[in-house]
């Protein structure tokens, strides 16, 4: 397992100690099944907004039932470990639930990022993130990805 791929209990020691030194934390999410530029884009933006980046990925159990029976098409150690290669990313992090709301009750980001396609009304995360004095971000989409897209116009392509 890559260096910056922790469970829970890992980072939640790394960020007690990133804390003490006055470092300022932030957490994005999501399944990141197939990595495109959109997702990079995004991530570098969220990286600008503090010292580490902490990505939390739903699990491939946690996926199927948000995305449904076919996803995720990249197993959950494989999107870990993709993340893990970026130069933006400090850790990734694994959570079986079907949000992460444990998980940030836990980490207690600083700023947690979401894509600019929420409106903050819809962001579940909210609360969990304020109450321990953090901030929901929201970061403008980049036009044209998404990973859903991807897969239907792949889909498209080939039943032609």
């Amino acid at each position: 397992m890559p260096q910056k791929i922790k469970n829970v209990n890992e980072l939640k020691r790394i960020v007690a100690e990133l804390k003490a030194q006055n470092k300022k934390i932030v957490t994005t999410n999501g399944v990141f099944d197939i990595l495109h530029i959109g997702h990079i884009r995004y991530l570098h933006e969220a990286k600008k907004l503090g010292d580490t980046l902490i990505v939390a990925i739903n699990s491939d159990s946690s996926t199927k039932k948000i995305k449904g029976p076919k996803r995720p098409l990249n197993n959950e150690n494989d999107r870990a470990e993709a993340l893990a290669a970026l130069e933006c990313v400090d850790y990734v992090a694994v959570f079986n639930e079907e949000n992460p709301i444990k998980i940030l009750g836990i980490i207690k980001p600083d700023f947690h990022v979401k894509g600019g396609d929420y409106d903050i009304s819809q962001v579940i995360e909210k609360d969990a993130v304020e109450k321990n004095n953090g901030k929901i971000v929201l970061i403008r989409k980049v036009k044209g990805y998404s990973t859903t897209d991807f897969i239907n116009r792949t889909i498209k392509v080939y039943n032609n």
